[in-house]
């Protein structure tokens, strides 16, 4: 039912001195952490689980192909491979940007094109049939969906990026599996050893006890966390979706199971497995059952595991989570932990979408520079839009900072991305709108969003070069801010909101397609010919790559300041690296040029520009002139 390991064969068991070595050495190094975090989640099996534990490090050393077993060492000898300046993601659904993993390996040279050296490919595992939350209702960790190929293309392509130096990331959802995954069929069925896989219970005290504290994560078609089963006669813990049971990871034999899944995976060639819905591991009644204390504990075990067994593999947080509760998904805290290399930074995504709404930047200004600093091992992920909806995620307490009403701010912002707020140059969709909290999200590609889709319907050139230099200066933030910079499928030829999903029963109901739509390539084609959108905005795309693989101070280890412009509509911080010198960007999210001192933002007079948009300037003695919509990125020994 895992994807099983079974003893190696006699011919197999002959391992080299070396690497049982490397093995001893591992587990030197970062033993002490797993066994205590195995001793802390489950004492009473602690000593059977890391027995168990021990015996899959074995069966995995020996089945870890030997390009692989290299791909470790260099990572252990480069930690830092993910923080290089030229770390740039793209991130796509593989049968939405070429049909099959195969055709995913054909289009490497158009990748090439945009700078990519990561590659995150959407959920791809075998999921449901029919409704699957967009892939995330797992059937299968050890299948590939037939459509996309076989576990056997999934290692093809791997070895592919490999030999151009890029890196691969796939989606594992921790949280929980598919009604229709082997362990979820054999607990409905009544086996008690996968019965303890999952939450069941007998009757609705428990549910409601638990359902107290709980939140819904989609109200509209998903209200409540529990769903009643006829068949079993039992209630089942589900959070997301009826369909998606979450597994009850305080079970000893749940964090066995998924560490194979996860051996597996990384033997598949996978450099980075972005870990879905991580906040809610752990449940625990009289809470929230988010965020809690055992979820990093759990995070941190699993990673020391994983560096004993697979270096090469690294770990992605998907925490979408209050700005304080985020740091420590990347170690941050005291002590610092070593848990997930990267993170999603949410928070800088919505605030990018707030300073576009209101051409301030203030309130992101505020809200970044109250956030702790992570450690310098992890980095963020920064991204201006993604396959998901646009939680707007602002607390009440940093809106109050800048002056502002949270619950208004929140309101104002759904209203302007669905395009109802007067003078609003958005296009998008409300999701998952809550009445009786007022709570709305947005749907809605980049493009669309920033203004281009209004003004090609309008077939205006004057707002279309500003809605292009919209999202150029979003994306500049991404890319220079934190450690890895993604760019969504389409955003480098301005893709717009595809209604087509309407016409799919399956996709019907969920408006987040609209941003999924599928790759043209004779859009694509588009971007080698002169004057077109298509070849402006993914020359764009392209030279924020080159630039930012130039600037040795963006490495993700570099510490961000976030400076305190005098003007409110500028945003600017600095990247400090003790050997690679300083890098500030200055942003202008106004409608009115401002010029700015930059000795004031802590520049020496020796600053360079390396890269500006729309028309911004650096004269001598460091006055910077910023149009609307302009920014500069600077840098100094």
């Amino acid at each position: 039912m895992a994807p099983h390991l079974s003893p190696p064969d006699a011919a197999d068991v002959e391992v080299d001195l070396e690497l049982v070595d490397l093995l001893a050495a591992r587990r030197r190094r970062h033993g002490a952490i797993l066994r205590h975090g195995i001793a802390a989640l489950y004492p009473a099996a602690a000593g059977a689980l890391l027995a168990t534990l021990d015996a899959l490090l074995e069966q995995h050393a020996v089945r870890r192909p030997a390009n692989l077993r290299a791909r470790d060492v260099l990572r252990e000898a480069e930690p830092d491979w993910f923080q290089q300046p030229d770390m740039v993601g793209y991130v796509m659904y593989g049968d939405r940007f070429a049909d099959t993993l195969r055709g995913v390996g054909g289009h490497l040279d158009y990748l090439g094109e945009l700078g990519v050296r990561y590659v995150h490919l959407m959920p791809l595992l075998r999921a449901r049939e029919g409704e699957s939350d967009g892939g995330y209702a797992v059937a299968a960790y050890d299948e590939v969906e037939p459509r996309l190929g076989t576990m056997a293309d999934l290692a093809g392509l791997a070895d592919a990026l490999h030999d151009r130096e890029m890196n691969l990331c796939i989606d594992l959802v921790v949280n929980h599996t598919a009604e229709e995954h082997p362990w979820a069929q054999a607990a409905r069925a009544g086996d008690p050893r996968y019965r303890d896989f999952y939450f069941f219970f007998p009757d609705r005290e428990m549910p409601d006890r638990y359902e107290r504290t709980l939140r819904e994560v989609f109200p509209t078609f998903a209200p409540g966390s529990f769903t009643w089963l006829d068949d079993a006669q039992r209630w089942v813990w589900t959070t997301f979706n009826e369909f998606q049971w979450d597994l009850n990871w305080s079970n000893p034999a749940v964090f066995a199971a998924m560490v194979e899944v996860m051996l597996h995976l990384s033997n598949q060639g996978v450099d980075v497995l972005r870990l879905d819905a991580v906040p809610f591991m752990w449940k625990r009644e009289g809470t929230d059952c988010e965020n809690l204390p055992e979820v990093h504990t759990l995070l941190c075990t699993l990673r020391a595991l994983m560096a004993i067994a697979s270096p090469a593999t690294i770990f992605k947080a998907e925490a979408i989570v209050a700005p304080e509760e985020l740091t420590a998904y990347v170690g941050a805290g005291s002590p610092e932990r070593h848990e997930c290399e990267l993170a999603y930074h949410n928070q800088l995504m919505v605030l990018l979408w707030s300073s576009l709404a209101t051409g301030e930047a203030k309130l992101m200004t505020t809200s970044l520079r109250r956030l702790p600093s992570i450690p310098s091992r992890a980095s963020w992920v920064t991204y201006v839009r993604c396959h998901d909806d646009i939680g707007w995620a602002i607390t009440d307490e940093n809106a109050a900072a800048v002056g502002w009403d949270g619950w208004a701010h929140r309101d104002f912002l759904v209203d302007f991305y669905r395009g109802e707020f007067p003078l609003s140059f958005a296009r998008g969709d409300v999701f998952q709108f809550n009445p009786e909290t007022g709570d709305g999200r947005t749907s809605g590609s980049a493009a669309s969003l920033c203004g281009i889709e209004r003004a090609l319907e309008a077939e205006d050139p004057v707002h279309l070069d500003i809605a292009c230099r919209r999202l150029e200066l979003v994306y500049a933030v991404a890319y220079s801010f934190g450690g890895v910079p993604l760019l969504y499928m389409g955003d480098e030829l301005g893709v717009r909101n595809d209604a087509s999903y309407l016409d799919d029963p399956a996709l019907a109901d969920d408006n987040r397609w609209m941003h999924r739509p599928r790759m043209d390539w004779s859009v694509a084609a588009r971007r080698q010919v002169p004057g077109t959108l298509e070849a402006r905005l993914f020359e764009m795309m392209a030279g924020l790559a080159g630039d930012r693989a130039s600037v040795a101070a963006l490495h993700g280890a570099a510490r961000l300041e976030v400076l305190q412009p005098t003007d409110s509509h500028l945003f600017a911080f600095a990247r400090h690296h003790p050997d690679r010198g300083r890098f500030t960007m200055v942003a202008n999210f106004g409608n009115l040029t401002v010029v700015a001192d930059t000795a004031g933002l802590g520049c020496s007079p020796g600053a360079a520009v390396r890269r500006t948009g729309a028309g911004a300037t650096l004269e001598p003695g460091g006055v910077l002139t910023l149009p609307p919509l302009g920014y500069a990125w600077l840098v100094e020994p």
